[in-house]
């Protein structure tokens, strides 16, 4: 047996994971710009360097876009390089549909065990998501994909499941481009994104509640409502 050292977890491993699960739960938004490496240093009592070493990272896997003579942006997932998950979806090898049949398949598990096992932290998350959906849709007619993202998001990360996680990580591009091509078809039917607020309410309900067949029901009713309503288009 060839066994090596553990060592300890890198503090730039550290803060490039708190940065990237804030861009996840749509704490940073596309566009958004992030404080300096020196603010950032202060705020999180680490050297400049780790976090230069992180933000580097999210610049290399392409969360984070330097601009010159401006800062550090949150890029966009529909302008990200390198995403094979997003470059098929752009060249249309795949479509809404096909992307709906997976979701299918990871979040309502995941509506499920979040029921299960969500922290207060996780139903505070999950609620501030639906909030500003909720406020988007009063203010302007519209949802917001970040929100609307993030939320899906949230209920992902209430899992405590590390393989649903990662591979929801792996599918967050795709995920975001796939609720705003949903949305942006039903920006000019309010009815059915009232029917898409309504839906996100009961998954919240259902977890808050901490009933497992509701939040997984809820989420199966969302993701074929849409479904449905894109294939009699």
């Amino acid at each position: 047996m060839n066994l090596k050292p553990i060592k300890p977890k890198r503090i730039s491993d550290q803060i490039f994971e708190q940065i990237r699960e804030l861009i996840y739960k749509g704490e940073f938004k596309p566009g958004q710009q992030i404080l300096p490496e020196r603010e950032l240093a202060v705020s999180m009592a680490v050297s400049r360097t780790s976090v230069r070493n992180a933000i580097n990272k999210l610049v290399t896997l392409g969360l984070l876009e330097h601009r010159q003579g401006q800062g550090t942006f949150v890029s966009s997932p529909e302008n990200r390089q390198g995403n094979p998950l997003a470059a098929v979806m752009a060249t249309d090898e795949a479509t809404l549909d096909d992307l709906l049949e997976v979701r299918l398949g990871l979040e309502c598990n995941a509506a499920m065990l979040a029921a299960q096992r969500a922290t207060d932290a996780d139903i505070r998350a999950i609620r501030k998501s639906l909030e500003e959906m909720t406020e988007d849709l009063a203010e302007t007619d519209k949802i917001g994909t970040t929100p609307d993202t993030a939320f899906h998001m949230a209920v992902t990360f209430s899992t405590k499941n590390p393989v649903l996680i990662h591979l929801m990580r792996n599918f967050y591009d795709f995920l975001f481009v796939g609720i705003k091509k949903n949305l942006t078809h039903m920006y000019m039917d309010r009815a059915a994104l009232e029917d898409v607020l309504h839906h996100h309410q009961a998954i919240f309900a259902a977890i808050e509640r901490r009933n497992p067949q509701a939040a997984y029901d809820a989420m199966y009713t969302h993701i074929r409502y849409v479904q449905e309503y894109f294939r009699n288009r």
